[in-house]
């Protein structure tokens, strides 16, 4: 018989059964405004088919399902064949299906592809965000591939494709593929330079067979992988097929998953290369690094939506908490205080969507061509990596001060706070951590003046409109005037950068009330180190009720 102790009351209903898209108006503003009027209707509807279907408990129960049943590697068969092959939740293969089916892993050449595609990827990765992973990486392989013309016309049609097909089959007879990266090694991490896995030229042209190890390989189960190896003539960038034209496996042994502090549902391997694995090279000996980093930079932007996405989850979550939770003699939204804190989480949240969506309206105009297109190519050089550093570093403190929001429920699994917290780190890490960042962004300055017009353009497009972003922007000036010891400098830069940028989208294109918000405390310097100190004489309500998710 039940205890009848006590009665179950002042706990929030479950946020489930919403639209993640509509209910975000940060986002939904940002596509109107990036995508033109004949482009907008049908994207419009894709989005909000989208985040119903995210939002929906079932969907929901599959990505605990994924985090909770994590993936299991099986090295051999019943009968003893090496197989290297991860066995996966049924919800995993749900999950990817379904952002497979919905276009995630094809923008490039789609009039508009981009802004739509980063939409969808910030929508998706609120519901689970692992599988994100294999749909960055082969969403952005397709740059890589074209550096070889015969090796695109095989691999971008099914990298593109809006079909998910799970078994491991030659890429000639699979209605659509997943592709993956494998760069990194034990003795140099991002130091790629220092690899050394070696690539021995076969007869045929372009073939070769690596010898080596790759110390983190993510979605081992992809069809293909582009790697970095030591050709005759240096570093080269290669495709490396999990099964060969003949139907046999390639030489692809996986030695171990990682045990991983987030990320669960995703399997990350250390893999092997025992010398008759057979790979297809893409592009020119010795020109590996340039080769990649296409596909590098487009998997940073991914970083960047990855984390707007958590924080953006994670405001909701707070925020829909503290509408329904009573404390103190009302409803906790409603305390100065609390309210503060959830103002500072939304505007947080806020500008890393809107950075993070004008960085992809900038490949649309990239891929489209015209006028503008060198401009927004020199703006991505120097944006991404200032958007990956800081973006990606405000989410962990976001998403810790949003669990708190929720007290000790928080803390508890059941409330999928952890999980966020979890997976906070993960975009901070992957594809460079934040030093690399900083360092590309001056890599940048040195190398590139046209990245540094483009993104004083960028920002002169809001000056006069707010006294404290033109101070900023006079600031920001000052310390690009000064290169000496610029290296030790480049955190502080890259932050002072991401925030002039983010400032400036912002006043332009934000209510007033979120515009004077973020101005004051992070360009003012009226706000303190945590959230939950902006000045009490800004519109706060307004800031949280935009944030709000109503159900």
């Amino acid at each position: 018989m039940a205890a009848t102790t006590h009665t179950v009351t002042n706990q929030p209903p479950p946020l489930v059964g919403h639209d993640l898209f509509t209910s975000d108006r940060a986002l939904t503003e940002a596509v109107e405004r990036h995508l033109a009027p004949e482009l907008l209707a049908e994207a419009r509807e894709d989005l909000v088919a989208l985040g119903r279907a995210n939002g929906s408990a079932q969907v929901q129960e599959w990505g605990e399902r994924a985090n909770t049943r994590p993936p299991r590697l099986r090295t051999h068969d019943r009968f003893g064949h090496r197989i290297d092959e991860v066995e996966f939740d049924p919800a995993w293969h749900r999950l990817l299906g379904k952002s497979v089916g919905a276009g995630l892993t094809d923008a490039w050449g789609r009039p508009g592809g981009h802004v739509r595609r980063a939409a969808g990827f910030l929508v998706v990765s609120q519901a689970e965000a692992g599988h994100g992973c294999p749909l960055s990486m082969t969403h952005a392989a397709v740059p890589a591939l074209r550096a070889e013309p015969e090796v695109a016309e095989v691999w971008e049609p099914a990298a593109t494709s809006h079909v998910y097909e799970r078994e491991l089959r030659p890429v000639a007879e699979k209605p659509g593929a997943l592709l993956g990266m494998a760069m990194t090694e034990k003795q140099g991490g991002s130091d790629v330079k220092a690899n050394t896995t070696r690539a021995r030229p076969l007869a045929a042209a372009g073939e070769y067979t690596l010898t080596g190890h790759k110390w983190f390989c993510s979605a081992p189960m992809s069809d293909a992988f582009l790697v970095l190896a030591q050709a005759p003539a240096g570093l080269t960038c290669f495709l490396v097929p999990r099964v060969l034209a003949d139907g046999s496996r390639n030489a692809f042994a996986l030695q171990r998953l990682k045990d991983k502090l987030g990320n669960r549902s995703n399997a990350s391997a250390e893999v092997e290369f025992d010398g008759t694995t057979w790979a297809r090279r893409v592009g020119e000996e010795g020109h590996g690094l340039r080769t990649i980093m296409g596909m590098v930079a487009a998997t940073r932007l991914d970083c960047v939506l990855g984390s707007a996405a958590l924080m953006r989850q994670a405001v909701a979550q707070a925020v829909h908490h503290c509408a329904y939770r009573e404390a103190f003699g009302g409803p906790l939204i409603e305390k100065p205080l609390m309210r503060n804190v959830l103002a500072d989480l939304a505007l947080e949240s806020e500008a890393a969507t809107v950075l993070g969506l004008r960085l992809a309206a900038a490949y649309d105009a990239v891929d489209a061509g015209g006028g503008d297109a060198e401009r927004e190519r020199a703006l991505l050089r120097i944006a991404v990596p200032a958007a990956k550093y800081w973006v990606t570093k405000r989410c962990t403190p976001l998403v810790a001060e949003a669990l708190e929001c929720l007290g000790g429920n928080g803390y508890v699994e059941e409330s999928g706070m952890p999980r966020l917290l979890r997976e906070s780190p993960l975009d901070s890490v992957w594809e460079g951590s934040g030093n690399i960042q900083a360092l590309d962004v001056v890599r940048a300055l040195r190398t590139e003046p046209a990245a540094l017009d483009a993104l004083l353009r960028e920002v002169g497009a809001a000056r006069g409109a707010d006294h404290r972003l033109d101070r900023a922007i006079r600031g920001l000036l000052v310390e690009l005037a000064d290169l000496e010891g610029i290296e030790a400098r480049a955190r502080r830069l890259a932050e002072r950068l991401a925030l002039v940028l983010q400032g400036s989208l912002l006043v332009r294109w934000a209510p007033p009330e979120v515009a004077d918000a973020f101005c004051a405390s992070r360009l003012g310097g009226d706000g303190g180190a945590a959230f939950g100190t902006l000045p009490h004489t800004l519109d706060l309500r307004a800031l949280v009720e935009r944030a709000r998710v109503e159900v």
